[in-house]
Order: structure tokens, then C-alpha cells, then sequence
């Protein structure tokens, strides 16, 4: 109740500043100068919103958020001459000037004023903010024939545009502008003049593929896209020295029936000789030659001491050649006897970057001499190896909600070129050594109590390996194909059931245009092993308490409780009180409510404690449209299918090892057997002025079947964390309205919803406000309590709602974030109860994160 109350009193305070510093927006407009408060553009009577019209006014008013105008504020709170208020302050108190020149020096004294105590909130405000917007009119009257030329450049070249001004109010003043289109012009006829017979003879060759067509509005945008077409398409057939200025359109628009006359023109090479300049007609090139200069990485050579010819490929090298000739061929899309093309030239340098072996490549073409013609090209690919081993090491300082401190430490080594093939082998070394949380920690209480260590092993090859003529016949080499093998250990200790993890996958991996990724696990192997699965009680302390309860109300075994009267752990009495109920040997009978809790925390118990043997198979298959990392609208769609145990299953049909849970084992161990689906959709909305709207949409389940009447925890779904939904912490939401009961809660179904807002506050500084709706639910397995399964569309308002706030700094090449998550629909609370019972300060979840959460 006490931080509720200061919360509304800090509500309560802000909406009073926000009234009176409302009033001083116009605190820094000189006299005689107004504040630009409003834009409006009506086109044709109706109002203008939209980006690409709006962008075109020279003054746009001073950034608002939800119509408040925080830049402006804080500009405007800044002192505006601190330093010098500072030096007047000195000429009035003398004696204190003097005081403190005692114990510096006057010089000292002199630049207090632009320290940061005098004068450095002042220059934070001033660097935060945002400065009044004057009014200019000399920049509306730019913007009229901005929005003139914006207007004709789609057509409408009768456009009228008139402004109005309204400074009704003290020192502010906003703009009215009118604009009347009139009818657009389109195409009534489009002509041809291309005066080299070569270019004019390729261009009839593919004229269908031209955006531009008759009845068309005519629109400039459109034709600089042709332009760029009919370039891509010369520069793609042999035209090598062709240029997009030599092609340009003529409208007639002198016709008074809303049409024009188009020509498109392409004109002959200009080529300078001198003081003059000659046309001459262009000419399709060919490649007669097509060279690679590579060096030896252990060998000081300068010149060129070993050579090959391979598939009508010269390869030169600096020292012996450290390359099988095929991995350099099937990496280069140049071919002899080629045309040349812009695109192959491309395709290559991606290829060869894509061995990550080389650095970036050069590829450069000169004449061939040779041809009398003038009509060849000789392509010479000068590639620069990188270092044959590379050293990574790296440590950091870790938090997460199961230990409270550790360092973590990495140590990475690459090899490159491992079988001169351009094989990358990856090895990886990395260790832990932390505090647990208090509610983990060990009898001996050592302060340091887990340690946690492991390796990896990952070989790449670029290619297809042990199926290459099947799978090269689906996918060719532009979709530049990837082998990896990698195996990897892990050992923890010290906490927890004391894991150990070996893990295996051999995966297939390609692209094809592009935008297009497939990940292919052909096998992916998982063996976890329990060490110490007599300590879960010490673990997972909410069943341990759950069951110590339904102890102390039924005839328990004096021998199963210690000396306080709770179920002794370390000498087995919570197992050997399982045994007793589910027995039949206490007073709890199997229709009781405490017997159903005991046989879910058996089950719970059997389940996490039970070794894993996981052999599944998958594919992953991503979609984005995002042009480069500062795009900020695009969206990506992925789906994974997996599925695991049915060659197990097959191998453990011909040997009948049954357990005691009645599962069939492989080597003594149960194995998994499950189909798994995901769909994850993202999507972003470029608002203009760094404004940017993501949204984001998960959904996934994994159904047990055969062997498996449950999923192994570590292919299961949890809900909540900093990339999940903010306003829990992870394993704390579900499953469904359970209300997050164990210690580690996870299901086998989740739904994710998130939206964010982000927008720019000043240079580095951004904020984000975000909703994030998610659960997880247990569906199709051994779980049957209703507050936890997935029942039909009515268990979707268990989906759980968390709203808050972010900041981020942007450092260019990656993002910290803080975000406060707030519990604003809890599908956990009784009715009545679940909807903002929670959005208070006490309940905040606190999450920091590198880079964006989706």
C-alpha cells in the first residue's frame, strides 16, 4: 500500500508539471518570433497524413510523444547562459570568489563555470532537448514547390498549391496548406530510340519485362526504376561499360487531353580524347579468360611460383597452392566464354566470402588484347587468405534468477582450411563458476558452489557431404551449401541433479535467393544424464514444500522426518513417503485431493530426473525481406518441424529392453519420441523520424507419442524473461492459470504475442513502450489438471498480459536495453482480481538485455 501511494503521488506530480510546464512551451521564442505548433495538408479536401507528403515540408513542429512535447520541455528547463551566470555570481560575492581561490587556483575557479556541477545539466538538457521550431516563411514557400515538384513528379502537372497561417495564439503558429491535384497524365505512347545496334538488338530481346506500359500514370519513381532495370539487364548480358545516365525519357506534355508521349533514348558511350569527345556504339562483351591470384598464408613469397589449370580456370599462386582446385571452381560463377555480367561478379564475391577462408575478394576485368574485335574480357579474382588459426578468448560477468553471480570464461580456436578443401573446425572451451541463489544452496553453503565446464567440436564444409550428387540436383551451389558435424560436452556440478549433456548433429544448411535460409538437421543427438537426481527435493523446494504439508496432516512414518518434523531429504525420506501413499499405507485415500498432489510430484520427480536420450531430425525454414541491418521495414517468418525417437524406436523393436516405467531403453536408457512444430512471424513498421512498431507472433507445441507420454525439459517451453514476456522472469509465468507453482515451470505448448513501440528520444537514446501476451500450457501429455492443460479457445484468457517501458543506448554495433515489465492481466489472480492488480512498483520486473528482444 505504502509504494502504491507513492506511486500516485508521482502520477499525480507529473500531471501537475506536465500542466505547468505546458504553459512555458514558449519559453525560448524570441519576441516578435512564434513557435510552429501545426502542419496541415489537405489534399483535394482531405486531410494528409501521410509520411511521403508530410516529409516534404522544409519545417515540421518541434517531436511530441502521445501529443506531449518532452524534448521541447527539456530544452526549455535548461538555464541558457549557465557559465556566465556563474561568472556574475562570482562578481557579486567577492569574498567567496576569494574563499575559494585559497584552495584552487583562480584559473581552476574560473572553469568551475563549465564544470558539470555549474553548467553540465544545463548542456544534458541542451543535448537531450529539442529547440523551439521558429516559424520561417521564407521555408514555406520552399515547401510549396517542394510539394509542386512532388506532385508533377507522379503525374499531376496542373497541381495548384496555396497556404494559410494561423498566429491566433501568443507567439505560435501553424500552417494550412492547400493542394488541388487536378487529373493525372498518362502514357498514350511509348517510343523507342536506342542508337547501338547491339544494345538495341539485346533490349527487343526482353521488352515484356518493361514496368513501364501504355495507360500507365506517368510517375518519374517508376521511370528511375526502368532506368535501373534496363541497366541491370544490359550490365547482365555483356554491356560492361554500360551506365544508367545514358538512359533517359522524353514526355511530351503538351497535349491537352491528359496524356504524353514517352520516348525512352539510350545514346552511345561517350569517350574522351583529349580536349574532345566521340560517341561510339556499345558492345556485348565476352570473357575469354578467367584467372585466380591466392597466396600461401605460410610462405613470405611475392610472386607467383605455383599454377593449375582446372575446368577452364587458371590458378595462381603465391607459394604452393593450399586449395583444391574444385572448392575454388565451385565457389566462382565467371564462366569462360561467358557473357559478362554484373551478377556473376556478384554471385562470386558472395561465394568466396562465404568459404570464410578469404578475405573480401577483388575482382577486376581488363581488355583482352588479344581479340581484334575489342570484344573480351579478361577476369582476374585476387584473394587475400585470412589467418590460418585464430585465437577467441573471452570472459564475462553472468546474473539469472538460479545464480547470483559467476564468471564465465570462453576460450575459442578456429582452423581454416583444415583439409584444403576450405574447411572451418571450430573448437570451443568453456567453464563457469558461480553462486547460487540462496533458495539453491548447498549444505556446505560455500560461497562458490557451482562450476560448470564443457567443449565443442564443429567442422564445417562448404558443400554437401556423403549425398552430394542427390542433394546437388535440388540445391545448386548459388544457394552456397554448408555440412557442419559438431559434438559438444557439458558437465555441471554442484547444484541442481548435477547434469551432464553430450550432444551431436549433423546438419545441412543452404539459401537460394537470397532471403531464402534451410537449416537441415539430418540427426541431432542429445544424451543427459542425472548425476545427482537424490538431490531434487533441494532443488525444486516448492514440491519439496508441497509435499512436507500434505507430511504433516496424514500418519507419516516417524522415520521419514528429521528432527523438526519435516521430510528428510538427504535419507530418502520424501521418496520413501511417495512410496507409503501411493502404496495405499497412510490415511490419504486415492480420492483425496493430497493423493492426486503426491502422484503429480512423483511424476514431476520421475520425469526430471530421468535420463534423456534424444535423437530427432529437423528443419528449419527462415523468410526475411529485410534489405540490410538498418532496415526498419521488413518482416521474417520461420517455421521449424521436428521430429525424435522413431530410428531409436526401430532399434529398440529388434532388442525388447523394457524398463521398470514400462518404456523401451537404447543402451539402458529411455528414449524420447515426439513431433514438434513452430511458427514465429515478425514484422516491423518504419514510422518515420525513428519511429519504429514491431510486432512479433510465436506459436509452438510438441505432442509425445509412442515411448513418451511427456517432453524432456530440455525441449519443452517456458514463458516469461527479457525476450520473452517482460513482466515475469523466466520459468515464473504458467503453465495456463496454475500461477507458476514449481520452481522451473515449462510446458509443451506456447503462444507468444509482443508489440513495441520504439522511438528516438536524442542521439544514442531511445525508449520503447511495450504489451507482451504469452502462456504456456500443457496439451496431449500425461498432465490432466485443467488449470494447467490447454482446453479449446476458452483457455485463451489464460494468455498473460505484461505492459511496461524501455530504455536502450545504442552503441552502432549492438543495443544494451532496460526494460520494467508490469503484471497488467495475471490469468493466475481469482476473478475479479486479475487485471491491474498487480501494475504497481512492487511487482516490477526489472530485465536487461543486449540488443532487441525479437
Amino acid at each position: 500500500m505504502y509504494l502504491r501511494n507513492i506511486l500516485s503521488k508521482l502520477v499525480f506530480i507529473t500531471l501537475i508539471s506536465s500542466i505547468f510546464l505546458a504553459c512555458s512551451l514558449t519559453k525560448r521564442v524570441p519576441a516578435n518570433e512564434r513557435l510552429l505548433t501545426e502542419n496541415e495538408i489537405l489534399v483535394n479536401n482531405k486531410k494528409e497524413t501521410n509520411e511521403a507528403i508530410v516529409k516534404q515540408l522544409y519545417q515540421q513542429p518541434n517531436s511530441n510523444l502521445l501529443g506531449y512535447h518532452l524534448r521541447l520541455h527539456m530544452y526549455n528547463m535548461a538555464k541558457v547562459n549557465p557559465d556566465s551566470s556563474y561568472q556574475a555570481w562570482l562578481d557579486k560575492h567577492k569574498n567567496t570568489e576569494r574563499f575559494l581561490a585559497k584552495f584552487l587556483s583562480a584559473k581552476q575557479v574560473d572553469r568551475l563555470g563549465t564544470s558539470f556541477f555549474v553548467s553540465g545539466m544545463a548542456r544534458s538538457l541542451k543535448d537531450l532537448g529539442e529547440a523551439p521550431v521558429i516559424y520561417d516563411e521564407e521555408r514555406t514557400r520552399k515547401s510549396v514547390i517542394r510539394l509542386k515538384n512532388h506532385y508533377f513528379n507522379q503525374g499531376y502537372f496542373n497541381t495548384k498549391i496555396s497556404y494559410e497561417l494561423d498566429s491566433i495564439k501568443h507567439k505560435k503558429i501553424s500552417a494550412h496548406y492547400k493542394i488541388s491535384t487536378g487529373k493525372p497524365y498518362v502514357y498514350d505512347s511509348i517510343a523507342l530510340v536506342i542508337q547501338s545496334p547491339e544494345l538495341d538488338s539485346l533490349y527487343k530481346t526482353n521488352t515484356r519485362a518493361s514496368i513501364i506500359k501504355k495507360g500507365d500514370q506517368y510517375n518519374t519513381a517508376k521511370l528511375d526504376e526502368e532506368r535501373e532495370r534496363i541497366t541491370s539487364f544490359f550490365r547482365n548480358n555483356g554491356a560492361y561499360d554500360f551506365q544508367k545516365t545514358y538512359i533517359n525519357f522524353e514526355a511530351d506534355t503538351l497535349k491537352s487531353n491528359y496524356t504524353t508521349d514517352l520516348t525512352l533514348n539510350i545514346d552511345n558511350k561517350n569517350i574522351k580524347e583529349g580536349d574532345t569527345l566521340r560517341a561510339e556504339p556499345f558492345k556485348l562483351y565476352k570473357i575469354s579468360e578467367v584467372n585466380i591470384i591466392t597466396s600461401n598464408t605460410s610462405a613470405d613469397i611475392q610472386v607467383i611460383t605455383d599454377s593449375i589449370q582446372y575446368k577452364d580456370l587458371n590458378i595462381y599462386s603465391k607459394g604452393p597452392l593450399s586449395y583444391k582446385p574444385k572448392v575454388l571452381r565451385n565457389a566462382v560463377f565467371i564462366d569462360k566464354d561467358g557473357p559478362f555480367s554484373d551478377m556473376r561478379r556478384l554471385v562470386t564475391s558472395r561465394s568466396l566470402s562465404n568459404l570464410k577462408v578469404f578475405n573480401y575478394p577483388t575482382i577486376e576485368y581488363i581488355p583482352d588484347t588479344r581479340d581484334s574485335l575489342g570484344k573480351s574480357l579478361i577476369a582476374n579474382i585476387t584473394l587475400n587468405p585470412k589467418k590460418r588459426i585464430t585465437f577467441n578468448p573471452s570472459i564475462d560477468l553472468n546474473h539469472s534468477n538460479i545464480q547470483d553471480f559467476g564468471i564465465q570464461g570462453n576460450i575459442g580456436f578456429v582452423f581454416r582450411n583444415v583439409f584444403k578443401g576450405a574447411e572451418i573446425l571450430d573448437v570451443g572451451f568453456r567453464g563457469n563458476i558461480g553462486s547460487s541463489a540462496s533458495r539453491y544452496r548447498n549444505e556446505q553453503n560455500t560461497f562458490f558452489d557451482i562450476l560448470e565446464y564443457g567443449a565443442d567440436v564443429k567442422l564445417t564444409f562448404p558443400r554437401f557431404l556423403f549425398f552430394p550428387n542427390i542433394i546437388d540436383k535440388l540445391v545448386d551451389r548459388t544457394s552456397f551449401p554448408n555440412t557442419s558435424l559438431s559434438v559438444g560436452f557439458f558437465n555441471q556440478q554442484n547444484i541442481g541433479l548435477d547434469k551432464q549433456n553430450l550432444t551431436g548433429i549433423y546438419n545441412y544448411s543452404w539459401s537460394y535467393k537470397r532471403r531464402n535460409t534451410i537449416s537441415f538437421d539430418l540427426f541431432n543427438l542429445q544424451f543427459v544424464r542425472n548425476m545427482n537426481p537424490g538431490n531434487y527435493f533441494k532443488v525444486y523446494r516448492s514440491s519439496y514444500n508441497s509435499l512436507n504439508r500434505i507430511a504433516g496432516t496424514t500418519n507419516t512414518n516417524p522415520a521419514f522426518l528429521d528432527d523438526n518434523g519435516n521430510l528428510n531429504i538427504s535419507e530418502g525420506g520424501t521418496d520413501a513417503f511417495i512410496n507409503d501413499v501411493l502404496a495405499g499405507n497412510t490415511t490419504i485415500q486415492p480420492s483425496d485431493a493430497d493423493y492426486q498432489s503426491v502422484r503429480s510430484i512423483s511424476e514431476r520427480k520421475l520425469r526430471l530426473t530421468e535420463n534423456n536420450l534424444i535423437l530427432a531430425s529437423n528443419i528449419v525454414y527462415t523468410y526475411s525481406n529485410r534489405f540490410n541491418i538498418k532496415d526498419q521495414d521488413f518482416f521474417t517468418f520461420r517455421t521449424k518441424v521436428e521430429s525424435a525417437g522413431n530410428v531409436l524406436n526401430a532399434i529398440a523393436k529388434s532388442n525388447s529392453e523394457i524398463n521398470e516405467n514400462g518404456k523401451r531403453t537404447v543402451l539402458y536408457v529411455a528414449y524420447s519420441q515426439y513431433i514438434k512444430g513452430e511458427v514465429d512471424f515478425i514484422k516491423y513498421f518504419d514510422l518515420g523520424n525513428q519511429n519504429v512498431l514491431a510486432l512479433r507472433a510465436f506459436g509452438g507445441i510438441a505432442i509425445p507419442y509412442g515411448n513418451s507420454n511427456n517432453i524432456p525439459f530440455s525441449r519443452s517451453y517456458f514463458a516469461g524473461g527479457s525476450n520473452d514476456n517482460r513482466a515475469w522472469q523466466s520459468y515464473r509465468l504458467g503453465p495456463g492459470r496454475s500461477g507458476g507453482v514449481n520452481d522451473f515451470n515449462e510446458a509443451n505448448m506456447k503462444l507468444a504475442f509482443n508489440a513495441e513501440y520504439r522511438f528516438n528520444v536524442s542521439g544514442p537514446w531511445n525508449m520503447a513502450l511495450f504489451a507482451d501476451a504469452g502462456n504456456i500450457w500443457n496439451a496431449l501429455d500425461n498432465i490432466t489438471d485443467e488449470d494447467m492443460t490447454f482446453n479449446g479457445f476458452k483457455s485463451l484468457k489464460d494468455l498473460a498480459l505484461g505492459t511496461g517501458l524501455g530504455v536502450r543506448y545504442d552503441f552502432s554495433f549492438f543495443i544494451i536495453r532496460l526494460d520494467l515489465g508490469f503484471k497488467t492481466y495475471n490469468p493466475a489472480n481469482e476473478a475479479g482480481e486479475k487485471w491491474f492488480k498487480e501494475w504497481n512498483l512492487s511487482k516490477t520486473v526489472l530485465n536487461v538485455g543486449i540488443n532487441y528482444p525479437f
